[in-house]
């Protein structure tokens, strides 16, 4: 999976740089055979100086893109910013398996329908 890492406000550390990588091989494993073309792009930072926000001062995004026409997208915000990865990386894992269902049942119906025009024909 080709992943563009982009900071906003935040310097990268090395344990944030493997705590994030751990989470992006977890999405990867859910991509399967498809992980080799997908493009990954993630942004942190930091949201300081924003009310609306509150005590959710870190940000984290996740942009996923397979060709093909599979996108996922989620963006979250939280007091920390490994909490904004698991939380991010949670519902961006959670699209790609919605996804991968439906590409499954499609199959299967279609599979379904070839078999009884058989039968009928």
């Amino acid at each position: 999976m080709e992943t563009r890492i982009r900071t906003t406000d935040y310097e990268l550390s090395l344990e944030v740089s493997d705590y994030l990588n751990e989470r992006l091989a977890h999405l990867g494993k859910i991509l399967g055979k498809e992980a080799e073309s997908a493009r990954c792009e993630v942004e942190l930072g930091r949201d300081a100086g924003r009310p609306r926000h509150g005590a959710n001062i870190y940000f984290a995004e996740i942009n996923i893109t397979i060709p093909g026409g599979i996108h996922a997208r989620a963006t979250n915000h939280s007091e920390s910013i490994n909490g904004a990865i698991d939380d991010v990386k949670e519902e961006v894992a959670r699209q790609l398996r919605r996804e991968k269902k439906l590409h499954v049942r499609v199959i299967r119906k279609s599979g379904s329908l070839a078999k009884k025009l058989l039968r009928i024909g």
